[in-house]
């Protein structure tokens, strides 16, 4: 190839795409653009260990810049592209360039959504998703005292029990009946509840944030829709996120939520390819699902990385999550949405327990807290054909393992 394939993003699914052309002996030029003034960093413990100190800056580095060297990888960063055009296949940077690709690889992730309310771009109120969000959150913690979290997904109380940890005043706005409403069951739901209110925070569900009551450009409080005045020296908005979809989008791929890809991560252009965030695949019932995780943008990238080269090695493994808070660590496999039963595996007092759900008879999904062993159990059961029993799950003297294949 005479011109490289540029890549677009530098975050853990960009990386991964070009170290997997590497280990696949592509010879030619790979350019990694990111948009950011960093190196390729792990985001996960930003709302988490990172927030909490409990792991220095240095330690989210993926890779030290002598690595991009040795692999032959050009990096820059600090590099906006601006445009995308697929019929002279070139791309324009904020910087004025016009770079020549060969092929390209979207991977520019997601972006946290805000919300349509007055004073939300006041001092004080903040998002996660990057870096810089949580160096300034660093900060300002030190001095707050009351925190309202507008969110009760994976983020907002991730930051609802290190505030907690760190002797805030918490509480968590959820517009929903239940926290987490959109990824785990309610089982699930009631369990992260309790643990929250046994930390002291405030769960107020069904409430809504109406508006951010500022003075002097900077946070005082929010105020509920049903008119309650919540103060606040610090506002955390967990309300999800958008994909980064618009460089495809103007490039005329088609785009439905998400830029629509297959299992190879292919766009409807044979010549660009997207992975992470910011895509959507099409399933059988002719809905899009996108999936927000890091398995999903590594393993995207190594396919596509794999299908640039001519290997056939598509994504086909069920999809994981996790979430840390407090002592406790969630584990997901599987998507839980549409189940007709459900087991418990362990003990519900005992803070070590997993739930199997079930769809027609068929295993779909499992959600492990503080219970490692039935996650890599679901893992591997729903990577293939099994034979688990809403019976046999629920048995804690039978070996998961002997349910696979």
């Amino acid at each position: 190839m005479s011109r490289p394939i540029v890549i677009i993003g530098a975050g853990q699914g960009g990386l991964q795409a070009a170290e997997s052309l590497r280990s696949a002996k592509f010879e030619g030029s790979i350019l990694l653009l990111g948009d950011e003034k960093y190196l390729p960093y792990n985001r996960p413990p930003l709302s988490k260990a990172f927030l909490l100190r409990e792991c220095e800056r240095d330690q989210l580095t993926i890779r030290q810049a002598p690595v991009f060297e040795k692999k032959r990888i050009t990096l820059e960063t600090g590099v906006r592209v601006e445009k995308i055009d697929p019929g002279n296949h070139t791309l324009m940077c904020n910087d004025g360039r016009t770079i020549g690709y060969e092929k390209v690889i979207i991977a520019t992730g997601s972006r946290a959504r805000s919300l349509p309310i007055a004073n939300v771009d006041v001092e004080g109120v903040h998002c996660i998703r990057t870096l810089d969000d949580t160096l300034k959150i660093q900060a300002e913690l030190e001095t707050t005292k009351n925190l309202v979290v507008v969110g009760g997904g994976f983020i907002g109380l991730e930051m609802a029990a290190v505030a907690r940890k760190l002797g805030k005043v918490v509480t968590v706005v959820e517009f929903a009946d239940r926290l987490m409403a959109r990824v785990v069951s309610p089982m699930i739901s009631d369990y992260y509840k309790n643990i929250h209110e046994s930390h002291g925070v405030d769960v107020r569900l069904n409430a809504q944030a109406g508006e951010i009551i500022a003075k002097d450009g900077c946070v005082q409080g929010v105020k509920l829709s049903d008119g309650e005045e919540l103060p606040a020296d610090m506002v955390v908005l967990g309300v999800g996120v958008r994909p980064n979809q618009e460089l495809a989008q103007e490039a005329g791929l088609i785009c439905e939520g998400g830029i629509v890809i297959d299992h190879k991560g292919r766009t409807s252009d044979p010549d660009i390819y997207a992975i992470g965030d910011c895509t959507a695949q099409k399933l059988s019932d002719g809905s899009f699902l996108r999936l927000e995780s890091v398995q999903n943008a590594v393993e995207l990238a190594k396919a596509a990385a794999n299908d640039i080269m001519g290997n056939d090695k598509p994504f086909v493994a069920a999809p994981w999550f996790w979430s840390d808070q407090y002592d406790v660590t969630l584990q997901m496999v599987g998507l839980s949405g549409g189940y007709d039963t459900a087991v418990l595996r362990g003990d519900l007092g005992s803070a070590s327990f997993s739930y199997f759900y079930f769809k027609q008879g068929s295993l779909i999904a499992v959600d492990s807290l503080n219970q490692s062993s039935d996650h890599m159990a679901g893992r591997k059961l729903l990577g293939g054909a099994n034979s688990l029993t809403p019976d046999t799950a629920q048995d804690l003297s039978y070996n998961l393992r002997d349910a696979i294949g």
